[in-house]
């Protein structure tokens, strides 16, 4: 039966037309070949090891970094800030080739089709609930983003003193978040395929490197009036230093991004993707640290969450970045939304046992309210959820898993499958990591989940 949901099994196996649709979190930029027994590894992607560097680079850069220099504060200064980065940097690149691995064993093409192939059902079910919440949150903090750079964009172009409590409703966050969001957000998450994005998300990551070039000459060549409070050198408890872990977390997260990236490659061999992704996270940590320091340098102790709130209204280079920062959220929410609608109607495609082709006719209806539905949630949380933070401290917890809790049990799993009379060091050694890599990416996710609702929320 095509609309009976029951409690066989049967019912949540994998189907290879159920999840057709689900092709998940793939760049609107990177070509892959249809999956199959003769095209897996056999050098027909079209990505080069250079390209797909840069590829990598524009998957972890984005938005995130107007929140590393409040990362660097909450760290304990820039010694601290550093020194958290190195340390997961070798986690990230390490989960990194575990998912390029672990989808050459499987022959899967995507993160969560790695984790239903390799980890089972269950794990498989949790990755996909966890990748819908993560892009809903997401698109949430891009709503925010939104309204935050309209603010002071707004302040420069109304000159006029305005007497207290006369503020004009065209210039109301609330207003100006909404109307953004129905005349340009909404048309664009519409659409069944999301190709067309790939030209404007060429513009937004050139806004991303922009913002980091004018926070760094800012800090080089600082204006007058911008004078650093407090520049804290130490944390103040040693648990102080987990609060700057979400945001980190949640700009390096690449990595359900990256199993598409990775067959799309001419030649998809873990060694080279090794170098491919050391190569590509060097890159971000440069620009991550760049901005986060010459941020934090810049206004010390009091600067903001989305740091272009710290500088002044009408600076004119910084403006501009934030016209940019609006560009690559108005380009991103569709993708991430895309994402999301695609996990959803993958979960509701297996639960429901229809296939892709006795489905076409309700996929329309379904497809508008769900995506009007996740435009309005998310539009609603993000005019009663002014401080960005907040919505960081929320999602980055969830990016954690998709960096160490997932790869992970992937690895523990594919080792724990080969077939051996006798068990080598280096199989101990593996299973080891992977164990620690869950048990570390289980604490993020507690602890930062813990901080966000109890402290952050109920404040």
């Amino acid at each position: 039966g095509t609309g009976n949901i029951n409690s066989d099994y049967k019912d949540w196996e994998w189907s290879a037309d159920a999840g057709e649709r689900a092709r998940l979190l793939q760049s609107p930029s990177v070509e892959t070949v249809p999956k199959s027994g003769e095209s897996q590894g056999n050098g027909l992607g079209a990505t080069s090891a250079l390209g797909a560097v840069f590829i990598v680079v524009n998957a972890a850069l984005g938005a995130g970094l107007l929140n590393f220099p409040a990362a660097f504060s909450m760290a304990g200064g820039v010694a601290a800030g550093i020194a958290l980065q190195m340390c997961m940097l070798i986690f990230i690149i390490g989960g990194l080739v575990i998912l390029a691995y672990c989808s050459q064993a499987s022959n899967e093409r995507t993160y969560q089709e790695v984790v239903w192939a390799v980890c089972g059902k269950v794990p498989g079910v949790l990755c996909e609930v966890a990748i819908a919440v993560y892009t809903f949150g997401t698109c949430i903090a891009f709503l925010i983003i939104i309204g935050d750079q309209e603010d002071k964009i707004i302040a420069a172009l109304v000159t006029e003193p305005e007497e207290a409590g006369s503020s004009r409703w065209y210039t109301d966050r609330k207003f100006t978040i909404s109307i953004t969001a129905f005349l340009l957000i909404l048309p664009l998450s519409i659409p069944k395929e999301i190709g067309f994005q790939k030209y404007a998300s060429s513009l937004s990551v050139i806004g991303t490197w922009y913002v980091t070039a004018v926070i760094i000459i800012k800090y080089i060549w600082p204006d007058k009036e911008l004078v650093p409070v407090e520049i804290p050198t130490s944390p103040s408890t040693w648990t102080a230093v987990f609060n700057a872990v979400p945001t980190i977390c949640f700009g390096f997260q690449c990595h359900v991004s990256s199993v598409p990236v990775f067959n799309s490659m001419k030649q998809p061999e873990v060694k080279t993707w090794g170098a491919v992704v050391t190569a590509a996270m060097v890159i971000a940590l440069f620009v991550y640290t760049g901005t986060g320091v010459c941020g934090f340098l810049t206004f010390g102790a009091g600067v903001e969450q989305d740091v272009l709130l710290s500088y002044p209204s009408n600076d004119i280079p910084v403006a501009l970045a934030r016209a940019f920062i609006i560009l690559c959220v108005l380009t991103s929410y569709p993708i991430l939304h895309f994402c999301g609608r695609a996990v959803l109607e993958g979960l509701w495609l297996r639960y429901t046992g229809v296939t892709v082709e006795e489905d076409v006719v309700r996929e329309r209806r379904r497809r508008l309210l769900q995506t009007i539905s996740w435009f309005l949630l998310t539009l609603l949380l993000a005019l009663f959820i002014p401080d960005i933070g907040k919505v960081i401290s929320v999602i980055g917890g969830l990016a954690a898993c998709f960096i160490f809790v997932f790869p992970g049990l992937c690895l523990i799993q594919a080792k724990l499958s080969e077939i051996q009379e006798t068990r080598a060091i280096s199989w101990w050694a593996q299973v080891s990591y992977g164990v620690f890599m869950v048990t570390l990416g289980a604490f993020i996710f507690g602890q930062t989940t813990a901080n966000a609702i109890f402290v952050d929320l109920t404040a």
